[in-house]
């Protein structure tokens, strides 16, 4: 049996759909047998991260009524070994689906993959619900802001008020300078104020939205968005992997690095 892992925030704009589809390429990566599934009923996107907005033909609504079974709504992707996708439907809700029904579809891709990842809608919905009730584990990703945190502590709270005992938080976004100006806050208080363990730190990359846009994985580096989420996935994997620094960057490397995209357009 696999592991569900629901991917929550309490705010939207967290970057939250970009971590999962992310994750479940890295965690492909490194041959775990990986489905994702977009619980965000009426206003899916985890299609077009991953590629596959024109490949969808079925949702799990069609397996609630009982027309389609698994093999039908799982979606492969072209660009990850081992990775399969689930579809949210466009207009049912997921409150009005049967409750046996619902842990049938659960259960059932839970003996199928190693690890189901579950990308919740923004704050504490149906959506949300859905997934919550059946989910092994949580992510709570989140920006190192006072808004974004304080609502992550409330889904931290109903989470725990269902029984899930591992939740733990992925600061998305996160800017050494920003943080020096106290724009955002830094890494230390932001756990504090949830008391969750910490599960990543993913800094701000202009190659996410590139990645995104392409539905492929980010290419790893040293200090990169992309080290981050794979670090992430071994660590869901049960590798234990240390943080990566972060520093701010000096007014000397800024200036060398653009002296050297400057000659490189000469």
């Amino acid at each position: 049996m696999g592991k569900m892992i629901i991917v929550a925030s309490g705010k939207g704009g967290t970057g939250k759909t970009t971590f999962t589809s992310q994750i479940g390429m890295w965690l492909s990566s490194l041959g775990y047998l990986t489905v994702l599934v977009d619980a965000d009923a009426g206003f899916r996107n985890l299609d077009i991260a991953l590629g596959l907005e024109s490949s969808v033909v079925y949702d799990y609504s069609d397996f609630m009524s009982g027309t389609s079974d698994l093999d039908d709504i799982l979606t492969k992707s072209h660009n990850s070994e081992n990775l399969y996708f689930i579809a949210a439907p466009q207009s049912a809700k997921t409150s009005d689906f049967d409750t046996e029904r619902v842990k049938l579809f659960w259960d059932s891709v839970k003996s199928r993959f190693d690890f189901v990842i579950a990308d919740a809608p923004a704050g504490m919905g149906d959506g949300f619900m859905f997934a919550a009730e059946f989910a092994d584990e949580a992510i709570i990703v989140s920006l190192a802001e006072t808004p974004s945190l304080r609502d992550a502590d409330r889904v931290i709270e109903n989470l725990e008020n269902k029984g899930i005992e591992t939740i733990r938080l992925v600061l998305n976004r996160v800017n050494p300078e920003q943080i020096a100006s106290r724009v955002q806050i830094n890494v230390d208080d932001c756990i504090d104020v949830l008391s969750i363990p910490i599960l990543g730190i993913v800094p701000e990359d202009i190659k996410v939205a590139e990645s995104a846009a392409k539905g492929i994985s980010v290419t790893p580096d040293i200090q990169g968005a992309g080290q981050a989420f794979l670090n992430i996935a071994r660590r869901l994997a049960g590798k234990s992997i240390p943080m990566m620094e972060f520093r701010r960057p000096s007014r000397k490397s800024i200036w060398s690095r653009m002296r050297k995209s400057l000659n490189k357009s000469q």
